[in-house]
């Protein structure tokens, strides 16, 4: 059983193939997942926003579930299951389920719809951590959110749960992560923002970074480089990368879908359809993604 500490290194979202008509494409997932594990990635994670899990239906999130755990099982990796869930009870019972299909470890996402109170949400978050005993990774995310929650709260989440662990990608994360972490010394950090601030943050005490999932071969050779001390030949590769993830990161959607046309561009899964409402490429766009695979020899 995976505990909190074990939460760490880089764990990406894993992306969500479909049809050219909009269906769910199980084949080129499973094909996806068997790529991902062999990335060397510490841990993945399913229903993230890069997993475009507002447009899903339950009975398709379910069966994505099934073959996400059947799939990774014997990996190696830590298989994590996002709850995206606005009600509290839904919530606890959907991490619940989770727990019980075989989820090493859940990631939570606030409640944010109509702007609930921070006692609201404060509540929504204990009673999720009270329902399981895995680790859940507390996310922050108020640029997509809208909501703010301030060091101070997140630090009583961990002072209360020590199976909890948190991905902060407010914008910028650095400044944020170090406030939190005075008041939480014991806590475990990732970001997520596409690893724009991957450095900064491993550098301020986080353990590890959530990107999505195209190209995550880059991110996995930038943390072997800082685990080995060669922060000098991480800077480098890791600068290499910010310009693309800097325009891309522009809009949510945006690096959604360029990550997807990533993906389908390398063969790895069929089409990059996203569902609607989404983001369509330019022809730039696509000499870029093209010049992108080849910079990085993907």
């Amino acid at each position: 059983m995976y505990t909190s500490s074990d939460i760490c290194g880089v764990n990406p979202i894993a992306a969500l193939p479909f049809t050219a008509q909009g269906e769910p494409d199980y084949t080129s997932f499973s094909r996806l997942l068997e790529h991902l594990a062999a990335t060397g990635i510490q841990g993945l994670t399913l229903f993230g926003i890069a997993s475009e899990f507002p447009k899903l239906d339950d009975s398709e999130r379910l069966l994505l579930a099934d073959c996400f755990l059947s799939d990774l099982k014997g990996s190696g990796i830590f298989r994590a299951m996002s709850v995206t869930d606005h009600s509290t009870e839904v919530a606890v019972k959907r991490a619940r389920d989770y727990q019980k299909r075989g989820a090493d470890a859940l990631m939570l996402l606030p409640p944010f719809f109509l702007q609930p109170d921070a006692d609201a949400i404060s509540h929504h978050i204990f009673s999720v951590l009270e329902a399981v005993d895995i680790p859940v990774m507390v996310q922050y995310a108020p640029g997509e959110t809208g909501l703010a929650i301030t060091p101070e709260q997140l630090s009583e989440v961990a002072a209360r749960y020590p199976h909890a662990v948190f991905k902060i990608e407010c914008n910028p994360p650095v400044d944020y992560t170090r406030e939190f972490l005075k008041r939480a010394p014991q806590a475990s950090v990732l970001n997520g923002y596409a690893g724009l601030y991957m450095l900064e943050m491993l550098a301020a005490g986080g353990k590890g970074v959530m990107p999505g999932c195209s190209f995550s071969e880059v991110y996995v050779q930038i943390y072997r480089l800082w685990q080995a001390e060669k922060q000098h030949e991480a800077q480098e590769l890791h600068g290499k990368l910010l310009p693309w993830i800097r325009r891309w990161m522009t809009h949510c959607e945006y690096i959604i879908q360029v990550e997807k046309t990533i993906l389908h561009k390398r063969g790895i899964i069929e089409t990059d359809y996203c569902r609607h409402p989404g983001w369509t490429l330019t022809a730039e766009d696509h000499q870029m993604i093209d010049t992108f695979i080849t910079t990085f020899a993907l």
